[in-house]
């Protein structure tokens, strides 16, 4: 998935006036030639994207479809929303990433993250899985 992080380099570099053409694809960067790298997917009737804000269970309000979302990094679990005619859930997944790494440098000062991850099972639930710490 592409997350906000991903895209800010190449917003930088429009922003600056650098030409599409100098811009190479996430692919060639990270060296992984058969790589599809998409903002959303769908399986299952489930789509997972990476979010930019709000809750898991918001997204999947709004689309009306379960929803698998990472960017919350302190956020960890799942939630259901059920109406008459429906039942989704937003399954929020925290993040897989050593909070003490230089990448993560920026958020020093945010709380501790979720680490964990997520399991879908038939597009039908939604399970949060908190790692041993």
């Amino acid at each position: 998935m592409i997350g906000n992080h991903d895209r800010l380099i190449r917003r930088k570099a429009f922003s600056g006036g650098i030409p599409k053409a100098w811009i190479k694809e996430y692919s060639e960067v990270l060296n992984t030639p058969n790589w599809d790298f998409k903002p959303r997917t769908i399986i299952d009737g489930v789509q997972y994207i990476h979010g930019e804000s709000g809750k898991a269970i918001k997204k999947a309000k709004d689309d009306m479809m379960s929803t698998v979302q990472g960017h919350r990094h302190t956020e960890l679990g799942v939630e259901f929303a059920v109406g008459v005619n429906f039942r989704v859930f937003g399954l929020a997944v925290g993040c897989g990433i050593d909070h003490e790494s230089y990448a993560m440098a920026y958020g020093k000062n945010f709380k501790k993250p979720a680490i964990g991850c997520g399991v879908v099972i038939d597009g039908k639930v939604g399970v949060a899985v908190p790692m041993q710490l």
